[in-house]
């Protein structure tokens, strides 16, 4: 820009930067990486100058990569509540079950905040999910069971994207993992899947049955119990099933 001081030069790039988080939806995150440079001597050649303002654009764009990451992961939690209002409600059950589970277990305060973390994060793969699918009734067919059971692994892509939520992004990963190895998507066995997703395994399973779902009605909290009980050393880590149930039932 010729004739622009330095001070005008961070306006202009303050007014796009402007644009662009108005051009903003839940939908779509608009980022944009701008460097400024600034020729104020004689002897300064124009090359040197392009090249500070485009050394200045990356470290910028590293910065706005990062906090664009996490604004697209939050849009996608938002459009998964739209989906289904069930799936939100799943999601605030969790996270208090994960604290109670989590404090009986001694867990630290890291520990603490990424099972909350998983709780509310285990099933943003289904916002890539056809809403159809999400809602449906009836049985799930064989092709439409197929493209739930890949929701594991497309919210291990989402949440290690972000920053914020890759700490929790091989426990998403693990979610669905049975402890005899019969789980999906990698059929992990034992102590090879992650603890945290041993333990938000236990959780989401007892969630589920313990409420109303779109294909099946919900049963007792006893009854959920004895099934949690029946699939442990099978379905789940038969130590963690134990405590679970000890403090439910307690």
């Amino acid at each position: 820009l010729p004739k622009t001081s330095n001070r005008e030069a961070q306006k202009i790039v303050l007014r796009i930067k402007r644009k662009c988080r108005e051009t903003e939806s839940e939908e779509v995150a608009v980022s944009i990486g701008i460097g400024v440079a600034t020729k104020t001597e004689p002897e300064q050649s124009i090359d040197q100058v392009l090249k500070e303002a485009d050394n200045e654009m990356y470290q910028n764009k590293l910065s706005e990569s990062r906090s664009t990451k996490s604004k697209i992961v939050q849009s996608l939690l938002n459009t998964l509540t739209a989906k289904s209002n069930e799936t939100k409600e799943h999601a605030v059950r969790m996270t208090k079950l994960a604290f109670d589970f989590g404090e009986k277990l001694g867990l630290s305060n890291s520990q603490q905040h990424r099972l909350s973390l998983l709780a509310t994060l285990h099933d943003i793969g289904k916002t890539t999910i056809p809403e159809e699918i999400l809602k449906k009734p009836g049985k799930l067919t064989d092709k439409e069971w197929e493209i739930i059971k890949d929701h594991p692994e497309r919210g291990y892509k989402i949440a290690s994207s972000s920053q914020e939520f890759a700490v929790v992004a091989d426990d998403i990963y693990a979610h669905h993992e049975r402890w005899d190895g019969s789980g999906y998507p990698g059929k992990l066995k034992g102590e090879n899947i992650p603890y945290l997703a041993r333990i938000i395994s236990i959780i989401d399973a007892y969630d589920v049955m313990t409420h109303d779902r779109p294909y099946k009605n919900a049963i007792s909290k006893e009854e959920a119990l004895a099934e949690i009980e029946k699939c442990a050393g099978s379905q789940f880590d038969p130590e963690l099933a134990e405590k679970f149930i000890k403090m439910m039932s307690a």
